[in-house]
């Protein structure tokens, strides 16, 4: 009989406050700001800092998760993010719902802008495409073609009737939604545009890439009589009959730069809605905060500066020369021309300094009271700032500006790589180490109920009874927390290197530790009696001869295995410590291992990226199996069973049969290297850490599966996955984009499309049938044989042209227009003689 095993499917991950390559963005109330975290996006309340809502799309078993590259918020409460395999979803954010997916880009999605009504949206991805799509109808209108690398960012001008794009291929271009038509390109940067944006009124508009300058640029109102002349340079203040035909099209004008105070390029700038403010955010921790000037500040400023000017040439000219200067100066105020400059306008007030690196700002749409502006930012060690921006006035000084730290959400998270995940034996508790601090979880709810700052920590324990935990750091230390009070009771100098592993023996007194320095510990609990707190006492040393990797244990506490630098692992007698086996096979060291719950195997996990299996009783090797496609990091049996996980940094964790030594599942989640993995104790959920800062868990269910059907599984996924490469076509040479852009049709062919033609195909060919049969009854009766028609059932009562319609509105209105013309010209013709019959 085929044997069946039980699916784990993933059920949680938390851990993750921010990603690192995703921006943020608030809400259009202002309440919410809404952090990408992976393939999630957490919605988080600004004043009670805490994460009321998760916009996460179900994926089905099987498939990666994807990672959201970018959000965009609406004037209402929708939401959108774009994912890394070019798919955008639309949210309500207030329910949490995903309304419409929408399908048009070949790979990620690195901008979203949308309109100011709301009712159009803006895409750009790395396969150098722009996509509008109508929110309203959940479909895209059109593709914009002329760009030659990634689009970095989008804005709508004009009340949405104009786009303009930027891109690394170091040019900005300004698009007619109206005519679908690329009306002018702006070139002039040296290295990649990263950021652009318009301010409230669409007056100016600034770039920011890895130049030292931010350029500014006036935008220009054709069918706009309502702006002021003031935004225009006095290089435009010249009589419409002379300017050229090339000029009067151009909506961008060069206004001039400002050379900013950092290095770093430019990552993001963004003005705010409310009190004219502009940020620019580096690569780096600084964001500057430039001032806007209105129309009389800036004239004012520019007479300043003429004044300043002309002080400084007076006293260096002779008088009669100083006379003429004058004169010539009279005349221009008499001609009432005033060259305003970038200076005049912009003026930098603050610069916000931040404690890492920062990856993405938000400006809040709604002004809290008693501020200028609130500012979020996002750093790269999975931490959320908020800052308030004030005007501090002095009596007897002038007004300066400041910032203020208002809320900072980092409990919920790791600064850094999660190294070790640990169970206790209850399964209630979750323990976590990274490079400043351990976290202890409930790991049914993701909740983080404690943070206890502590050294590096490699590798961890936590002591029965749930009251303490064990910590092994890179500097050799051993720390003792204090679960209930959240407290580092004691340090000890345990090592003069790394601890690297740390093993519990099976009869709860003591634990074994292996570190750098060649020594493998053994180490008791104690009491200490004074302050009622737990101890620990060094009974024996043992010195290896290369540096200690990974120590196991048996359960029976008979044995110590010992994974060393040189590739081998020693078994030991754990009462003598004498040598009793050695286990060499593997080209590269053992990073991890374990020993199965009767004491018959042992299972090693290599950096060859192989797992290999031996007899824990003679030491041969059952089977070398080639587990992942990097470094093998995690391996453990489930308790009582030969089955056991595996984790790598291919960043998938796998489920294996020791005794059949066959593959049972591929699990797939995580965005980064997986590290580290712990098991419950009944086997009915697994606990997973990663590179990527975030810790899942995987639940075994009642759903069993065979062996035999995951392997056509992961065949059938390897086919599909493809299919995208499939339709294009490979041997046709892609024909140069004209210089000025050009349009082609938003969506993109996929899996869905097909099956939707599929479907369509199907229910042609049933309907056609079917009227042949109705045909071929009429005929009956009118030859006199009356008899009575016997309708399809599968058409569920519908008319032919009914059942063709319903299968038509079943498919999404965003797959429709690819889905039409993947069907063949024959079923076409079938479609028009059904509307015809109908008709």
């Amino acid at each position: 009989m085929v044997k069946s095993y039980l699916r784990y499917e993933p059920a949680a991950s938390f851990g993750v406050i921010v990603s690192v390559e995703s921006n943020i963005t608030y809400d259009s109330s202002g309440n919410h700001l809404l952090a990408p975290a992976l393939e999630k996006t957490g919605v988080w309340h600004v004043r009670q800092g805490v994460c009321t809502r998760t916009l996460s799309p179900t994926v089905s078993s099987g498939c990666p998760s994807l990672a959201v590259n970018c959000v965009a918020s609406s004037p209402s409460s929708l939401v959108a993010s774009g994912y890394a395999d070019g798919s955008i979803r639309i949210w309500d954010c207030d329910s949490g719902s995903c309304e419409t997916t929408l399908n048009g880009h070949k790979r990620a999605v690195t901008a979203l802008r949308y309109s100011k009504v709301g009712s159009l949206l803006a895409s750009g991805s790395k396969d150098n495409d722009i996509i509008l799509w109508d929110v309203v109808g959940e479909t895209g209108l059109f593709r914009l073609r002329g760009h030659r690398d990634q689009i970095t960012d989008i804005v709508f001008l004009d009340s949405g009737k104009k786009l303009v794009s930027s891109s690394k291929d170091k040019f900005l271009r300004v698009w007619d939604l109206e005519t679908q038509y690329c009306m002018q390109i702006v070139s002039g940067h040296h290295s990649e545009i990263w950021s652009i944006d318009v301010d409230p009124d669409e007056r100016y508009l600034v770039t920011g890439s890895a130049d030292l300058e931010l350029r500014f640029y006036n935008v220009k109102h054709e069918l706009m009589s309502g702006v002021s002349m003031a935004n225009v340079t006095a290089a435009e203040t010249v009589d419409d009959g002379e300017l050229s035909t090339q000029s009067k099209r151009e909506v961008l004008k060069p206004f001039g730069e400002i050379k900013r105070e950092s290095k770093d390029r430019v990552a993001t700038v963004r003005f705010s809605k409310t009190w004219n403010l502009l940020a620019c955010q580096v690569a780096g921790k600084t964001v500057e905060l430039f001032r806007v000037l209105d129309e009389v500040e800036s004239k004012h400023k520019a007479k300043h500066r003429l004044n300043k000017k002309k002080k400084k040439k007076s006293a260096k000219m002779e008088v009669d020369e100083t006379e003429n200067v004058e004169a010539n100066h009279d005349t221009v105020e008499a001609g009432n021309i005033l060259v305003v400059t970038v200076p005049d306008v912009f003026k930098l007030v603050h610069t916000i300094q931040a404690s890492k690196k920062i990856c993405s700002i938000s400006f809040c749409p709604v002004t809290q009271e008693g501020s200028l502006a609130s500012l979020a930012l996002s750093l790269n060690n999975n931490l959320l700032e908020f800052y308030s921006i004030k005007r501090i006035e002095v009596e007897g000084k002038r007004p300066y500006v400041t910032s203020v730290k208002t809320l900072a959400i980092e409990l919920q998270g790791h600064r850094s790589v999660v190294r070790s995940v640990t169970l206790s034996l209850d399964n209630k508790l979750l323990m976590s180490t990274s490079h400043n601090a351990v976290k202890i979880w409930n790991p049914s709810t993701g909740s983080c109920l404690r943070t206890i700052d502590s050294g590096y920590g490699l590798c961890g324990l936590i002591v029965p009874h749930n009251k303490y935990g064990i910590v092994g750091t890179k500097d050799g230390k051993i720390e003792i927390i204090d679960i209930d009070s959240g407290t580092r009771n004691e340090v000890v100098e345990a090592h003069g290197g790394s601890v690297r592993s740390v093993a519990t023996i099976s009869n709860g007194n003591g634990f074994v530790t292996g570190s750098a320095d060649h020594d493998v510990k053994f180490w008791e609990y104690q009491m200490d009696q004074d302050s009622k707190s737990l101890t620990i006492s060094n009974v024996r040393t043992m010195k290896m001869n290369d540096d200690v990797l990974v120590v196991a244990v048996s359960p029976d506490a008979k044995y110590v295995a010992v994974a060393l630098l040189d590739c081998t692992v020693k078994i030991l007698f754990m009462d003598s410590l004498k040598f009793l086996l050695s286990l060499y096979g593997h080209k590269l060291p053992v990073l991890c291992m374990d020993i199965s719950s009767d004491g018959d195997l042992i299972v090693t996990g290599s950096a060859d990226k192989n797992l290999r299996i031996w007899g824990l009783d003679f030491g041969d090797c059952h089977k070398s199996i080639f587990a992942h496609a990097d470094s093998v990091m995690a391996v453990q049996f489930v308790l009582n069973t030969h089955y056991m996980f595996s984790a790598g940094k291919d960043r998938i964790l796998k489920y294996w049969d020791a005794d059949k030594f066959e593959l049972l599942l591929t699990l797939e989640g995580h965005h980064a290297d997986v590290w580290c993995l712990a098991i419950s104790n009944h086997g009915d959920f697994v606990v997973t850490g990663s590179h990527d800062r975030s810790i899942r868990r995987w639940d075994r269910t009642e759903e069993p599966f065979f062996i035999e059907e995951e392997k056509e599984k992961r065949l059938e996924e390897i086919f599909e996955a493809d299919i995208d490469y499939n339709f294009e076509d490979r041997h046709v040479p892609k024909e140069e984009l004209p210089e000025e852009g050009a349009v082609a049709l938003a969506g993109k062919r996929t899996q869905e499309t097909l099956t939707a033609t599929d479907s369509i195909i199907d229910a042609l060919d049933v309907a056609e049938v079917e009227l042949k049969r109705i045909a071929e009854h009429e005929e009956e009766q009118a030859r006199g044989k009356v008899a009575e028609f016997q309708p399809n059932m599968i058409m569920l009562g519908l008319s032919p042209s009914d059942y063709v319609l319903c299968a038509l509105s079943n498919i999404s209105t965003n797959d429709l227009e690819q889905t039409l013309l993947a069907l063949p010209f024959s079923d076409a013709l079938k479609h028009s003689r059904l509307t015809l019959c109908a008709g």
